[in-house]
Formats: C-alpha cells, structure tokens, sequence
C-alpha cells in the first residue's frame, strides 16, 4: 500500500530532511500540516500558535539554560527535589550512556528504562522473566540517537545530552498503569487538569477544573465522561506544588501520579503537545488561549 503524504512527510521529518530550514519557515510547514491551519507568528491568537511564538522567544531568553535542565529527566529530579521535597521523587535505580552498559542482573524484577531527552522514549518492565530486552534495545538505542529538538523546534531539548535511566515501577489503585494528573499552569497559577490513562492501550483524555469538574472538550485524544476518575485526595497538595514549579513561567504542564494518596513529580512539560494537538471544541482553545499572555 502506498503511504499518503502524512506519513511521507512524517518519515522525512525523522530522517532530518527538514532540519535546514529556518526556525519560522519549519513552524510554518509543521503547523499546516498538523492542524491544517495558516500559522500566525506576527499575531498569535490561538494558544497552539502562541505556543510556536513562544518556541522563538524561549530561544534567546538566558532562561534557556535552566529550562533545558528542568526538561532534562534526569537533572529535574534535583531540582523539583529541593522545591516539593525528595519523597515526591520516584527513585532512580541507574543511569547508562548505552543500552549495553546496563547490568540487567542488578535490576529488580520490575522497573521502568527511560530516555532523559524526548517524549516517548519509555520501556515497562513488568516481570524480568518475560522482559524482551531485544525489543527494548532496538527502541531505546534508535531514540538515543535523535535530538528531540528537530521535531518540533523545541529550543529547550536541543542540549540535553542523551541518556538512559531506570526508575522504580509504580502502581496505582488500577493495578494496570498510572494515571498521568497534567496541570497546566499560567504564570504560577493552575488552570486546568488532565488526566490521561489506558496510554498503552486506549489512550484517553479527561479534562477537569480545578473543582474537579468534568469539561466537555478534548484535546486531541478522545475523552471517556463515562468513566470515572474520582478526585484525589491530594489534590489540593497537588494543585500547591504546581503553582510552585510553574511560578514565574508564562506556561507550563506539571505532571504528577498519584500512588496510595501520595503525590510523585512526573516531568515538566513547556509546549504542549509541542503546539500542533487539536482542540475540540475551537472555542475551548479559545478560552485556553485567554489564560497565556501573548509573547514579545
């Protein structure tokens, strides 16, 4: 079968046949082609082109430098450490350059390998008996070679240095996968939460306010009203520590799990969905694009 121009283009975006361009003229190609709409760098109404505005700005702030480390998987578990307290960290078991430098052997029998330097670079080990190594190494390798950074011009990705790192496996009340709380935040206060879940599986989105009301809109994945996602316990303790992490920041998404009521740090997050996920409906955008202030 014949591949259709998305995934051609897809394909060559990977393999780096864009990275020539020029910042704006690749913003431009990018969102067209994942929303289908002219972008507006010289007017930003819509949050997603705010966001591609913000991509330019962030690139010659002096901020850069400590938003790179806060992107960093690896180096933001100091940071966050020291603002909400270590015991919101997940532990870390290991930290390799090469996929071959890891010593199974002194693994648990569960843990999570992850990539410190993009999105998705993500291997469960839920049993080390059935764990196929071959797998993870063709996926994790492939993804240590790329800069994350070429794939949306996300400015800070492009100096992390890539690494693998294990983590703890963590379980929540589902006993399946931990649901994934995403904040987002606008100059250190809380707006809105997300909650994916079934991501390995059915990848859903639920939405809510900060009074844990459920918001008929989606953002890209489809939302489930029928299923219910009680409002945790910790939440306001939650919605503290991301007015912490984002104070200062024009925007920001705070992730965090929640396990036997506790709260963990997930990661920082700067662009959304780098900027190019569908909002349903439009005037949901709208309203979200009211919350961030327009860049210089």
């Amino acid at each position: 079968m014949l591949m259709n121009m998305y995934q051609f283009l897809s394909i060559a975006e990977r393999r780096g046949l864009f990275n020539w361009l020029p910042t704006e003229w690749f913003l431009k190609y990018k969102f067209f082609r994942c929303t289908g709409k002219k972008l507006n760098l010289d007017n930003p109404k819509t949050f997603n082109e705010k966001l591609q505005k913000y991509k330019m700005v962030y690139a010659t702030m002096p901020e850069l430098v400590d938003y790179t480390m806060m992107t960093d998987k690896i180096l933001v578990k100091d940071y966050v450490a020291k603002k909400i307290g270590a015991e919101h960290i997940i532990p870390t078991i290991g930290v390799w350059k090469h996929f071959d430098d890891i010593d199974f052997d002194r693994l648990p029998n569960q843990y999570v390998l992850k990539t410190n330097h993009d999105s998705g670079g993500v291997v469960i080990c839920r049993d080390r008996s059935s764990f196929n190594k071959t797998e993870a190494k063709r996926k994790l390798e492939k993804n240590l070679k790329l800069n994350f950074y070429w794939y949306g011009r996300e400015p800070q990705y492009k100096n992390i240095v890539p690494q693998l790192f294990a983590e703890k496996y963590m379980m929540d009340e589902t006993d399946q996968e931990l649901r994934d709380y995403k904040i987002f935040c606008f100059e250190g206060q809380p707006k809105l939460v997300q909650v994916d879940f079934g991501r390995f599986s059915n990848h859903r989105r639920n939405l809510y306010t900060l009074d844990w009301e459920y918001v008929h809109a989606s953002i890209k994945y489809p939302t489930d009203p029928f299923f219910e996602i009680k409002k945790p316990v910790c939440l306001d303790e939650m919605l503290e520590y991301a007015k912490i992490l984002s104070d200062g920041i024009p925007q920001i998404r705070t992730d965090f799990y929640v396990v036997n009521d506790r709260v963990y740090f997930g990661e920082l997050t700067f662009f959304h969905g780098s900027g190019y996920e569908l909002f349903s409906p439009e005037s949901f955008e709208t309203e979200f694009s009211s919350w961030l202030r327009a860049p210089i």
